[in-house]
C-alpha cells in the first residue's frame, strides 16, 4: 500500500468542503487532478472514502476513520516542518496572520523590526478575520496569528502582548451632546453607534461593553474598516469605539475626529500572539512575541501621550 501526503491533503480538503470543485480550488489544482488522487487513495486503501452525489460529497464510515488518521498525520508533518524551519530561531519564512483592526497600524513597525533583525527573513502576511485565521492556524497555512482574546477554540494557545483600551470617537458636536464625561460605554444612551460589519471580533466586543444587541435600533454594523468608521463618525453620523492602537493613525486621517477616554475602569481588549496548541516550543515564537509587543506598546504610548493614560 502506497499512500502519499498529497493524497491525504487532498482528501482532507474534500472532507472539509464536501465538494470536488471547492476542494480543488483550495489545493490550487484542477478538479480532475484532485479526483484522480482521491481514486488512487481509495485504491491504496482498498475501500471507498467518499460517496459522490449530485450536489455534494459525503464521507463513508470508513472515510471518517481515515479522516481522523489523516488529521494526525498532517499535524505531525506540520510539527516536523516547523522544527526544521525554526531550529535556528526566527529565520527563513514566516507566515503571520493579523486581524484587520490591528494589521494596518502595527505591521509597518513590526516588518521594519523583523527586517532589521534578519534581512533574509521572508514574511508573508495574511490579513483576515479571527475565524479565518484560526482555520489557517489549524491547517498550517500560517505559523502564528495576532488577534484579540478570547481564543476561538481549545486547540489554540497564546501568549499575551498588550492591553488595547477603547476610546470614544465622534464629532465634536456629538461628544458635546453627551456632556463633559462619559463614565462607561453603557452610558451612551440613545446615541447611534456605528460598528464594523458582522464577523469582526471588535464588533462583538463593542456590543458587549456597550450592553447592546445587534437588534438595537441605534446600531449600524455596515462599515468594512476602521478607516471608514473614522470618517463617518467624524462627519457626525454617530459614535464608535476606537482602539488605542488605531487612534493616532485615524485621528490624522480624519481631522474632524474627536476622541475621549472613558472613566476608569476603561473598556479594553487583550491582544495576543496565537498558534496551534501542541506545536513545538520553539524560540521563534517568543522572539516574534517580543517584536510584536514592542511595536504595540510603542503605538499605545503615542495614544496615551495624546489622550492621557486614563488610569
Amino acid at each position: 500500500m502506497s499512500i502519499t501526503l498529497r493524497q491525504i491533503r487532498y482528501f482532507r480538503a474534500l472532507a472539509e468542503h464536501r465538494n470536488f470543485g471547492r476542494a480543488a480550488s483550495e489545493m490550487n489544482v484542477s478538479q480532475p487532478a484532485l479526483s484522480v488522487q482521491i481514486r488512487e487513495l481509495e485504491a491504496a486503501l482498498g475501500a471507498r472514502v467518499a460517496e459522490r452525489r449530485a450536489r455534494d460529497v459525503s464521507l463513508t464510515p470508513f472515510g471518517r476513520r481515515v479522516l481522523h488518521h489523516a488529521g494526525r498525520v498532517l499535524e505531525e508533518m506540520q510539527a516536523l516542518s516547523e522544527a526544521a524551519r525554526w531550529h535556528d530561531g526566527l529565520s527563513g519564512e514566516l507566515a503571520l496572520g493579523v486581524i484587520p483592526t490591528i494589521a494596518p497600524y502595527i505591521l509597518p513597525g513590526v516588518l521594519a523590526s523583523l527586517r532589521t533583525r534578519d534581512i533574509a527573513l521572508d514574511v508573508r502576511v495574511r490579513e483576515a478575520r479571527t475565524e479565518t485565521l484560526a482555520s489557517d492556524l489549524r491547517t498550517g497555512r500560517i505559523d502564528a496569528a495576532l488577534m484579540a482574546l478570547p481564543l476561538p477554540g481549545n486547540d489554540l494557545e497564546s501568549t499575551g502582548l498588550f492591553e488595547d483600551r477603547f476610546l470614544l470617537a465622534g464629532s465634536a458636536a456629538r461628544l458635546a451632546a453627551l456632556g463633559e464625561t462619559v463614565p462607561n460605554p453603557t452610558a451612551l444612551g440613545t446615541s447611534p453607534l456605528l460598528l464594523l460589519e458582522d464577523g469582526h471580533c471588535l464588533t462583538d466586543q463593542a456590543l458587549e461593553v456597550c450592553g447592546r444587541g445587534r437588534g438595537h435600533a441605534q446600531i449600524d454594523t455596515g462599515a468594512s474598516s476602521l478607516g471608514t468608521l473614522s470618517r463617518l463618525v467624524a462627519a457626525g453620523f454617530g459614535l464608535t469605539l476606537m482602539p488605542e492602537i488605531a487612534a493616532p493613525t485615524e485621528a490624522r486621517a480624519a481631522p474632524g475626529l474627536v476622541l475621549r477616554r472613558f472613566d476608569s475602569p476603561e473598556p479594553a481588549r487583550r491582544v495576543a500572539l496565537v498558534r496551534r496548541r501542541g506545536a513545538e516550543n520553539a524560540q521563534w515564537f517568543d522572539d516574534l512575541a517580543q517584536v510584536l509587543r514592542a511595536a504595540g506598546e510603542s503605538l499605545l504610548a503615542t495614544a496615551r501621550a495624546d489622550w492621557g493614560t486614563g488610569r
